[in-house]
């Protein structure tokens, strides 16, 4: 019976298998740490978004549609005002469902706004906001962009806030804030999409970017029996 005997391995060898066994633990730990950092990354877009959720939640919320030339320049503005909860730019009033920045027949550049009517009115919103940061003026077109999905618009929901946009069109073209009459349509809200992610706070992202919207310089109008 021959006697089994054991296989020194070289010393160098030994060497590279230590040394491949660190490189494989080093490996571990960079993955594990930047897991970890994606993980709370993802958390923290997580808690913003319900955040967000929340604050839409936990109160009465009412949501508007407008449009009024590129919709850059108009998130913009309404981001910053007062009561406005959450925004985003997409397609309305078009024909076809789905629409995409190259296939929108009809539709409008539109903004979707939700708010806190307890902070701001939707008449307020319309009249004090609405029609001070675009020209209602100009038919199918805003600034250098031409064309009806450039037009101005008021989308309404239900028939209440038809009649509330109706109504703002008369008070502002009463105060003759504009030297033309306003030839701002109301349409009821029809195949609403999303638009594309670059579009989305594009301001924001892209500081300094185009826009053709600014608030004119005007006193308060009084609505809602003020």
């Amino acid at each position: 019976m021959k006697k089994r005997t054991q296989r020194r391995i070289p010393g160098h060898i030994m060497w590279v298998r230590g040394g491949i066994t660190t490189v494989a633990v080093a490996f571990l730990l960079i993955l594990l740490i930047g897991c970890s950092a994606s993980q709370r990354d993802r958390s923290g877009e997580s808690g913003r978004s319900q955040s967000v959720e929340r604050d839409v939640m936990s109160e009465k919320t009412e949501t508007a549609i407008i449009a009024g030339g590129c919709f850059w320049g108009m998130e913009e503005l309404l981001r910053g005002i007062d009561g406005v909860i959450d925004t985003e730019v997409g397609y309305c009033g078009g024909e076809n469902q789905g629409a995409t920045y190259e296939h929108h027949q009809g539709h409008a550049e539109a903004v979707r706004i939700v708010f806190n009517p307890k902070k701001i009115t939707f008449e307020d919103l319309l009249v004090n906001w609405f029609f001070r940061m675009h020209d209602p003026t100009t038919l199918n077109r805003q600034g250098n962009d031409r064309g009806t999905s450039y037009r101005s618009t008021i989308f309404y929901f239900d028939d209440q806030q038809k009649e509330i946009a109706e109504q703002a069109i008369q008070i502002v073209d009463a105060t003759r804030r504009w030297p033309a009459p306003i030839v701002t349509t109301v349409e009821p809200v029809r195949n609403w999409s999303d638009a594309e992610g670059y579009h989305q706070d594009y301001l924001v992202e892209n500081p300094g970017g185009y826009t053709c919207h600014w608030l004119r310089d005007w006193e308060k109008i009084p609505v809602g029996g003020e």
